[in-house]
């Protein structure tokens, strides 16, 4: 392995592991804030045991956040250090916004967690809620920054040099809006079907089940609602996509021949010698209805993109049409729930439909990297996108291969050390939260 592959390869495994940790660190708080507002409400205990047990697993993912994104940051630097030095003083400043959130969600949840007893319901459920809106305002602010990357703005790029530097417009760049709004609703989507799925294989196994069955409640409304928005969210995102790159929406569909009447092809294995995907649906007309909300406008596609311009299109296809069959599968899973809720009340207790749940688990996680993999693949060979290549910014420093193994199995090591101490929670619900009592 090169060092340009390992600095690569070190960024994707960094990013991999840290999107999993921030998506539930994002929502789960607000998770907890529902079932606390529901405690102090109802009066009833088990909301309380719920809040409780939840904010362990908040704080579990709030450590190993922040030791992930402190990596991240120092990996800016040392592996991208030209990228850093242009880009920096351009889009500091969500960095900087970035950091006072996680400031204010660091204090907010100290304040939670040792508030028990101390506080009023009102302040103590307040400072509980604020963990999520500072998670959130998080990771609307770093989306923002990455946005940046895919539509960069704010500058006048003039014979090598970055000029006229405008912050807020950088922030605010063309992507942010659309970016922004399909990773918080994968986050909410992926972070509800895991917490229900867990939940749910609790109920399946008979084991403290009204616990578990009103968390399950909490969880899956969050993560339903979500999942069915969300190809509003991608249909948006794909316009822009095209508007500001389209060798990217090239690689994302396969389409190597522009034409009328431009053909959506689901599934199937892109063939990049023979320019065509085999073995895939193809229904003519689609791709320029989605792009052009037209059915006969052509699309311009990879034949209008300088070779040397292009992504990767089997990796960005493939993951592209991951990240497509699991949302719809978790969009008709959500659609399913809210049909037993309201017409077939009987399902929620069966054991079939709470096997869906278990096995949807790990869907949304997948789902979320195969959709990092389509914006970050999708992008190259670009760090910014038509202006800086990604070999361009690369350190010169050698040995960035035994970084990249070294670093890796820190990351394995804290997904490790996460699933023992989570797992033991999950355990120890029925000891700490009896409900009888």
């Amino acid at each position: 392995m090169d060092d340009f592959a390992a600095a690569r390869s070190q960024m994707a495994i960094s990013l991999g592991f840290h999107i999993i940790y921030s998506c539930i660190g994002m929502v789960m708080p607000l998770f907890m804030a529902v079932s606390h507002y529901k405690w102090i409400k109802t009066g009833d205990i088990v909301y309380k045991n719920i809040t409780q047990a939840w904010s362990k697993g908040v704080a579990i993912f709030f450590a190993t956040g922040a030791v992930s994104g402190t990596i991240l940051s120092f990996e800016l630097g040392l592996l991208w250090p030209k990228f850093m030095e242009h880009a920096g003083p351009i889009f500091g400043m969500p960095f900087s916004l970035e950091g006072v959130a996680f400031f204010i969600e660091a204090i907010a949840l100290g304040f939670f967690l040792y508030g028990w007893g101390r506080f009023g319901n009102g302040f103590h459920w307040f400072t509980g809620l604020l963990v999520g809106i500072s998670g959130i305002a998080s990771g609307i602010l770093v989306v923002s920054a990455n946005s940046w990357m895919n539509n960069p703005a704010g500058f006048d790029y003039i014979i090598g040099q970055y000029l006229n530097v405008d912050p807020i417009k950088a922030m605010f760049n063309g992507s942010w809006f659309s970016e922004a709004l399909h990773m918080m609703l994968a986050a909410f989507s992926a972070t509800g079907f895991a917490v229900a799925g867990v939940h749910a294989l609790m109920i399946a196994r008979k084991k403290n089940v009204v616990f578990h069955t009103k968390a399950f409640k909490i969880a899956i409304v969050f993560g339903a609602i979500a999942a069915i928005l969300q190809p509003f969210s991608g249909d948006i995102a794909a316009k822009n996509v095209y508007k500001t790159q389209p060798a990217k929406l090239g690689a994302m569909e396969a389409y190597f021949h522009t034409q009328a009447y431009a053909p959506l092809v689901f599934g199937g294995i892109s063939d990049t010698a023979a320019k065509t995907v085999k073995y895939g649906i193809e229904i003519p007309g689609l791709l320029s209805f989605l792009v052009h909300d037209n059915f006969g406008e052509p699309v311009n596609a990879l034949d209008k993109i300088p070779v040397k311009n292009q992504p990767p299109v089997g990796v960005t296809n493939f993951a592209f049409d991951l990240m497509i069959f699991i949302g719809s599968a978790m969009m008709l899973l959500g659609l399913l729930y809210f049909l037993a809720l309201w017409k077939k009340r009987s399902w929620l207790d069966k054991r079939w439909f709470l096997n869906l749940f278990i096995l949807a688990i790990p869907s949304g996680f997948i789902a979320v990297e195969a959709g990092w993999t389509v914006t970050e693949v999708g992008r190259q060979p670009w760090i910014i996108y038509g202006i800086m290549r990604t070999s361009e910014a690369v350190t010169p420093m050698p040995g960035i291969r035994y970084t990249f193994y070294l670093f890796t199995a820190v990351y394995l090591s804290l997904s490790l050390a996460v699933i023992f101490l989570l797992s033991r929670q999950i355990k120890m619900v029925p000891e700490l939260y009896d409900t009888k009592h």
